[in-house]
């Protein structure tokens, strides 16, 4: 039973958010995408049922206990199988950092629900899968999909996304964690914008192309996290400086920030080049796309 599954960090192309409805919730409008960077998911036969965590960011989770989304997406999962499981061990390793608007806890869940299903035989439909996984969260349907889509409503209304050209990027994030929540109730303090869905043509031919596009669209929740971390904006500022930046953004509630090149070798250039200036802050290059390979 000694399977893995990829959690790939999700990266909010745009993210165009309205006022909050009724429930509470804020509809969106979000073009995302999945990078070849993140966490880690393994699964092993046990003795009596476990879970771990490991890697560089696994004291940042300490205290979630029965809360971690992983869990929560695996006792989901538990009550939608058929007869007694055998007992397993699962070890999440922590590559991405925490509350930084990569959908690291929901990709999470999305892995653990397809390495779970996946090890146990448990021959559920995708489409149940994603049901679950919309449970635990606004990310969930795309981060169990974990492939370019289109995402509406809560987050939990998937259509396709244009077909992406090979997209380099850089992620960035300054060290500081952005609680979605607190971004919200500032974005929730002024006059909220509509989370209307641009006219997206059928494909980008070159990132070129695609950064120009996605420059007439925006995050409507930049303003807000700048207020719950400021240095958000000294990120975007120094991305937006350089020669190799076709477009700089935040992705999600942040506090992390991406920037689109035209190939690997302007992203790794430009990567090295702020982890040099920056050596306190988390910078990889990488691809963005999906569904990555586990």
């Amino acid at each position: 039973m000694n399977l893995s599954a990829f959690a790939p960090a999700k990266i909010n192309l745009f993210l165009h958010v309205g006022p909050p409805c009724e429930d509470g919730f804020h509809p969106i409008a979000s073009l995302m995408a999945f990078a070849d960077v993140g966490d880690t998911l393994t699964i092993a036969a046990a003795d009596h049922p476990e879970f771990e965590v490991d890697g560089p960011f696994a004291r940042a989770l300490e205290g979630d206990g029965a809360d971690n989304l992983v869990q929560r997406a695996v006792r989901l999962l538990m009550a939608r199988a058929k007869g007694p499981q055998p007992p397993f061990r699962l070890i999440l390793t922590k590559a991405l950092p925490v509350a930084a608007g990569l959908g690291g806890g929901s990709s999470d869940a999305g892995a653990a629900l397809r390495l779970v299903s996946r090890a146990l035989n448990l021959d559920l439909p995708e489409a149940e899968l994603v049901d679950l996984a919309a449970s635990l969260g606004s990310d969930g349907a795309a981060c169990l999909v974990a492939r370019p889509v289109m995402a509406r409503g809560r987050g939990e209304m998937l259509s396709p996304a244009p077909k992406l050209p090979p997209m380099n990027a850089v992620l960035v994030n300054p060290g500081v964690k952005c609680p979605t929540g607190a971004v919200y109730r500032a974005y929730d303090s002024v006059p909220a914008r509509q989370a209307h869905l641009p006219t997206l043509p059928d494909q980008f031919e070159d990132a070129r192309e695609a950064a120009a596009f996605l420059s007439l669209c925006r995050n409507d929740l930049e303003a807000a996290a700048i207020q719950v971390a400021p240095e958000v904006e000294e990120t975007l500022s120094l991305l937006r400086d350089e020669a190799e930046t076709l477009l700089a953004r935040l992705s999600g509630s942040g506090a992390t920030c991406f920037a689109l090149c035209d190939g690997d070798i302007e992203a790794q250039g430009l990567a090295d080049r702020i982890a040099t200036h920056r050596p306190d802050w988390w910078v990889r290059a990488c691809r963005l796309g999906g569904p990555w390979p586990d």
